[in-house]
């Protein structure tokens, strides 16, 4: 038996292995009755998909057997297929990932979205009990990602391809049309382009402040800063809101690099929420930072692989 999900959706895993795959770096890590093992971390070798194919393989086996694997890469993902449509960062693109993997290891293999698998994550506790059937996650980092859980499962949509939710259009003219269009991502007006770390390192630029220290600034009373943040948290508010407003869910959990702003950037963002979430909607919802920090995506993906291996046992 590879894992049980409980009477109340509660996830228990057989051992398991997580692969986070960063842009910079990749993350490994085994869960065994949902203790999450110390992550291995090792540089992402980007030179080519063969390359990064071969570490990964190398990387996993590098942890011992497994019942099952499941990794989280920053990309599009056809989930039932394994396939990686588009990728940012690494050099994984039309690659059949999870059929590739699955043939070198010997083991079940599932592919999903980075911010998928943190969402995911965040949705149980240490303990593997379901804390938030329905849950919303806002990754915010040099961009920002979306992850979707209901009922304690992840909702990908039709094509597997939901919860881009850096991409949900904010703050579009749209006084007069033909409405102004443009083939580049992230496309004006988008969240991503309006509330993620480049974002805020270019309000920041504003005030003078250099790339990266914003949060810093911040912290340290910098007026500039601490508007920036404010504005930048804000315009995450509204992308809440409009999350809030289309699923309802017990929680909203933000997570990425900027998150490290804590109260700075989370305190405009409520307030900016609440102000537009339509009433008598979202009562019960509650907006607070991850709790799993770097560490979500790798426990995420494990945890995906545990759900998922429980399925094919059950539909045996």
């Amino acid at each position: 038996m590879l894992g049980v999900v409980g009477s109340h959706g509660d996830l228990v895993s057989e051992r398991m292995i997580g692969v986070d795959v960063g842009g910079t770096k990749i993350s490994v890590a085994a869960l065994e009755s949902s203790v999450l093992g110390e992550p291995h971390v090792v540089p992402t070798d980007t030179r080519s998909g063969a390359h990064l194919l071969d570490q990964l393989t190398a990387a996993i086996g590098e942890l011992g057997s497994a019942d099952a694997v499941g990794v989280a890469v920053p990309s599009v993902v056809d989930f039932a297929t394994g396939r990686v449509r588009a990728s940012v960062n690494v050099p994984l693109a039309d690659i059949a990932l999870r059929d590739v993997l699955r043939e070198r290891l010997g083991v079940p293999v599932v592919v999903d979205n980075d911010a998928t698998c943190a969402a995911l994550a965040e949705a149980y506790d240490d303990d593997g009990a379901l804390v938030a059937r329905h849950l919303v996650m806002f990754t915010v980092g040099t961009g920002v990602g979306g992850g979707i859980v209901i009922e304690g499962r992840v909702y990908r949509g039709a094509t597997g391809a939901a919860a881009e939710l850096g991409h949900t259009i904010v703050g579009a003219d749209l006084r007069r049309a033909p409405f102004a269009h443009s083939a580049d991502f992230p496309r004006p007006g988008s969240l991503e382009s309006l509330a993620s770390g480049s974002a805020l390192n270019e309000l920041g630029a504003g005030h003078g402040i250099p790339a990266g220290t914003v949060v810093d600034a911040a912290r340290d009373g910098h007026e500039g800063a601490l508007a920036a943040l404010d504005l930048l948290g804000r315009r995450l508010g509204i992308g809440i809101a409009n999350a809030i407003n289309t699923f309802d869910p017990d929680l909203v959990v933000i997570g990425g690099g900027v998150c490290v702003a804590g109260e700075l950037l989370l305190g405009p963002a409520r307030e900016e929420a609440a102000r537009r979430v339509l009433t008598g909607v979202g009562t019960k919802t509650e907006i607070r930072p991850a709790r799993y920090g770097a560490r979500a995506g790798v426990r995420g993906a494990a945890l995906l692989a545990g759900q998922e291996a429980t399925l094919e046992a059950g539909a045996r």
